[in-house]
């Protein structure tokens, strides 16, 4: 698991400098099989390395690891067994904030929320590091492979660290276009027609959008 444990860590440190994160906030993690390497409780992103980052299982038995492990790891955990993601990325990054904590979707002003899989949804509120909030984020999470936790963050998955760490980056570039759209006037939203239209060009081997 080493080489996930060093990959954890460098986009732990990427997060931080692009102001994904600040300080502790946000988590990340990999899975492997049946193994989990997740960021540690209380370290900084930007100063971790291999070795804070323990290794558990799917039911959350540490496996190796003197750090506790972060105290969202019931989300992450619950969507490895809930989904086929191998990795999880969650920052409390600014304009994802800003919209999960006034929205309950962020609908798509861009064609490009299609590649998260559309309107991202915002997860209902629940106390961090909750089974609630992990059940809640799962739910949001369904169909999609971004979401926003309201009044927290937002939380992205995919099949390697780099495609949710994208993800993530998306999210947040989709929530600054938002809210910078409302400091201009009324955001319009792309129809369904148009989304459509939008996916059916992109079948005909136009590459992504």
């Amino acid at each position: 698991m080493k080489d996930l444990q060093e990959e954890v860590c460098r986009y732990g440190r990427r997060a931080a400098s692009l102001g994904l994160v600040i300080g502790t906030s946000g988590n990340l993690s990999a899975r492997r099989d049946s193994l989990v390497t997740v960021t540690p409780s209380g370290v900084a992103l930007d100063a971790l390395t291999p070795g804070d980052c323990p290794v558990l299982t799917l039911d959350g038995e540490i496996v190796s690891g003197s750090r506790a492990p972060s105290s969202e790891t019931p989300m992450h955990l619950a969507l490895y067994r809930a989904t086929g993601a191998q990795a999880v990325v969650h920052t409390h990054a600014m304009f994802s904030t800003v919209v999960a904590s006034t929205l309950t979707e962020l609908p798509p002003i861009h064609y490009n929320a299609l590649l998260l899989g559309g309107a991202v949804r915002v997860a209902e509120y629940a106390t961090y590091g909750t089974p609630e909030l992990a059940a809640h984020v799962v739910e949001a999470l369904h169909g999609r492979q971004a979401a926003l936790m309201a009044n927290h963050g937002g939380v992205s998955i995919g099949r390697t660290l780099e495609e949710a760490f994208e993800a993530t980056r998306l999210l947040e570039w989709l929530c600054e276009v938002y809210v910078r759209a409302l400091g201009v006037g009324t955001p319009r939203v792309l129809t369904e027609d148009e989304l459509v239209a939008v996916i059916a060009r992109a079948g005909m081997g136009s590459g992504n959008p």
